[in-house]
């Protein structure tokens, strides 16, 4: 169960609370002030859980926690009243730093022992004063719940029906639900008429439709090539000359059996090989296109209906400045 600071969740909080803001409020328990508001801790889904509480001089400037239901607040007289806690609880509450890893399930497991109905000085749980969840919380104005928004549920309709939280759980099912003595806010106190409405939110997801791969492979076929080539040969004729038959002088007869005439012949072979080349080049990209999707669907408003008898004057939401 992660805790984040106000802040931290929702940076523009205020917004839903009319521009109020409970940190730097100061914190009474009866009419005595005992330190101020510091700040707010609030779970994954922005439920108020703790006030994180700095006792100033009273107990040394030392900053706990306070469940939210130990908490009543008056934006009005600018006060947060936490009639119940005493000073021995408040020391022996473990102090909360400001790195928020402090927060785990243990550290809390330490802050519910103080505040639980039946914790004794000698608990287990670090020592705890008991604190009477039987008595009231007095204050002169109990936290108006209707000026948080859905975001911020401060309260949730758990009725209280336990005195102590159930021994049976464990860090992994532990739920704040166990013990809304001290998680939720009493709205018994409280006329005011919620007015809810529907909103369509519409929101995206991003989903995989398909995946295209782009590779290679190979494919043979056979290429066929003409080359032509040249071959020499050697011919030899034999002609009778002209003087064919004339005696010639013996000095000029040269009978050479040593006499021998040379050719050269030369022919050409194919040189066939292969090579590779770059054929086309292949960019695979994608591109975004967009589309707008339409929905419409029925919503409901609850508007206030107001009956009257008689002739009473009666101040009208539309007519109050």
């Amino acid at each position: 169960m992660a805790l984040y600071r106000i802040k931290d969740f929702d940076p523009n909080y205020r917004d839903h609370f009319d521009g109020d803001d409970v940190k730097g409020l100061d914190l009474y328990s009866g009419s005595e002030r005992i330190g101020s508001v510091d700040d707010v801790l609030v779970d994954d889904d922005g439920r108020f859980r703790y006030l994180v509480i700095n006792t100033g001089a009273w107990i040394f400037g030392k900053k706990v926690l306070l469940p939210i239901g130990r908490a009543r607040i008056d934006y009005s007289a600018r006060r947060v009243y936490a009639d119940n806690l005493s000073r021995q609880q408040a020391e022996n509450l473990p102090e909360f730093s400001s790195d928020m890893a402090t927060a785990d399930y243990d550290y809390e497991e330490r802050v519910r022992g103080v505040y639980r109905p039946g914790a004794t000085s000698t608990s287990t749980l670090g020592g705890n004063a008991a604190l009477d969840a039987t008595a009231g919380l007095d204050s002169p104005t109990p936290l108006d719940a209707t000026a948080t928004s859905a975001t911020y549920n401060t309260a949730a309709p758990t009725p209280v029906d336990a005195t102590m939280a159930d021994a049976s759980y464990s860090r992994d099912t532990y739920t704040y639900d166990r013990e809304p003595e001290l998680y939720n806010l009493n709205d018994r106190d409280h006329s005011s008429l919620r007015l809810y409405e529907e909103r369509l939110i519409a929101n995206k997801r991003r989903e995989k439709t398909g995946e295209v791969a782009v590779g290679k492979r190979v494919e043979t076929e056979t290429a066929r090539v003409s080359v032509p080539i040249e071959k020499e040969r050697v011919v030899i004729e034999r002609t009778t000359p002209a003087n064919a038959g004339t005696a010639i002088p013996a000095t000029d007869a040269a009978f050479n059996n040593t006499e021998v005439a040379r050719v050269e012949v030369y022919e050409e072979t194919p040189d066939i090989h292969k090579e590779a080349f770059v054929r086309e080049e292949v960019r695979v990209k994608k591109v975004v296109e967009q589309d707008t999707v339409n929905a419409e669907e029925q919503i409901r408003r609850e508007e206030i209906d107001i009956r009257t008898e008689g002739h009473p004057v009666v101040d009208r939401p539309g007519d109050i400045r």
